[in-house]
């Protein structure tokens, strides 16, 4: 048998190593290009101030998070790993990953600003406007490991318009109360794509009830009104459906679920929430805004740009019902390339390409008062008795 030299073994890591370099996902090959890392000028001039600078770094952040399961999926060491290079070069560090443990995939990540790294540039104190720590979720991977947790949520979401009964929902709940409770509100960020972003919508909605604003940014969130569509199409459609609904667990499975949640979560939530916050009143919960990165070529989340929200639900899903007086608070920003093809458009890499064109969409958007109407309907706050 032949012996491997010395140069031989070099040669192979280096060409182990160029690979890795010119992997498709690395960073510096399909990662943004006009961005550059914090330096001492933030301290008088933060670029996280610019609202495209924080939408380019915030999509890096959930980009790394499909990258973390990937690296997973194909045991990358340390050395290889490609998702690091999504949030080292900003100066953050991975501070927790949320794993899913019937399948051992991960669908998200916290993400902390990285003190010991900024100094090392010399930038003394974190930028204006940078938050001290981010919970980024990943969307759906068509991956054998992953994809049955994955398309299972995403059938949750298109059966019941909800992930409350979702195990991700609940480890994605927690993760956030927790850098909440050691940041505070205004410095924690909450962000998504896809499913991702149906999730990131949820927790943060969840947390807005309890009088708790976190900054939320949804990119390519899903549509409610996909489902409902589904429902009309026709008499063969609808028996598919109700198949696809007796493998599912039921809407009161679902309540159940997520009122035995809120009564250990929720309750505790409340209790958390009042001690750091008070109670707050329906009229000031109307200070959480959401930010909808939408592109109209995405069937999946076009229908947030529809002013009539296609369909509205009166079977009395009293979370999303259409609010009396219309209006819903958030920031939706329309994709305008054109026609795209769907891949193109539902992806995560255009919220960060060179020559993206946004609109900030102005109309009032049924589906988002849908989403967005269980802070409009609160019960009064109860007093708590006296000892």
């Amino acid at each position: 048998m032949a012996k491997i030299g010395a140069e031989e073994i070099l040669t192979t890591k280096e060409a182990e190593n160029s690979k890795d370099e010119a992997h498709p996902y690395a960073f510096h090959v399909s990662g943004p290009r006009n961005v550059v890392a914090p330096n001492w000028r933030d301290l008088i001039n933060s670029s996280w101030k610019d609202p495209n600078h924080k939408r380019t770094v915030i999509a890096c952040f959930i980009q790394a998070v499909y990258l973390l399961e990937l690296d997973r999926q194909e045991n990358r060491t340390e050395e290889n790993a490609l998702a690091p290079k999504w949030w080292l070069p900003f100066r953050y560090k991975l501070s927790q990953t949320l794993m899913d443990e019937r399948d051992g995939s991960i669908y998200g990540a916290v993400l902390e600003w990285d003190r010991s790294a900024a100094m090392a540039d010399l930038v003394l104190i974190r930028p204006s406007g940078a938050p001290k720590a981010v919970l980024a979720l990943r969307g759906t991977l068509l991956k054998s490991p992953t994809i049955r947790r994955d398309i299972e949520d995403d059938l949750r979401f298109l059966a019941w318009e909800s992930l409350k009964g979702s195990v991700r929902f609940k480890g994605a709940l927690e993760a956030l109360k927790s850098v909440v409770t050691r940041y505070g509100s205004n410095n924690v960020c909450v962000a998504g794509h896809s499913l991702g972003a149906g999730f990131s919508l949820q927790v943060g909605k969840a947390l807005a009830k309890e009088g708790i604003y976190v900054e939320t940014h949804l990119f390519n969130p899903p549509s409610v009104s996909l489902a409902m569509s589904f429902r009309n199409i026709g008499e063969k459609a609808g028996f598919a459906w109700n198949r696809l609904k007796s493998m599912l667990p039921s809407s009161s499975q679902i309540l159940a679920t997520s009122e035995e949640g809120e009564k250990t979560s929720s309750g505790g939530l409340k209790n958390w929430a009042s001690h750091f916050y008070g109670d707050k009143t329906s009229a000031e919960l109307k200070k959480w805004v959401p930010h909808l990165y939408v592109n109209n070529s995405d069937y999946i989340c076009c229908y947030y740009t529809d002013p009539d929200g296609r369909e509205v639900n009166k079977g009395g899903n009293k979370e999303n019902a259409v609010p009396i007086n219309g209006q819903a608070a958030a920031k939706l920003f329309v994709m305008s390339k054109g026609k795209q093809k769907f891949l193109e458009a539902h992806g995560l890499e255009q919220w960060w390409s060179d020559d993206l064109e946004l609109q900030m969409s102005l109309q009032n958007s049924k589906l988002i008062s849908r989403q967005l109407q269980s802070l409009y309907s609160l019960p009064a706050p109860q007093k708590t008795p006296l000892q």
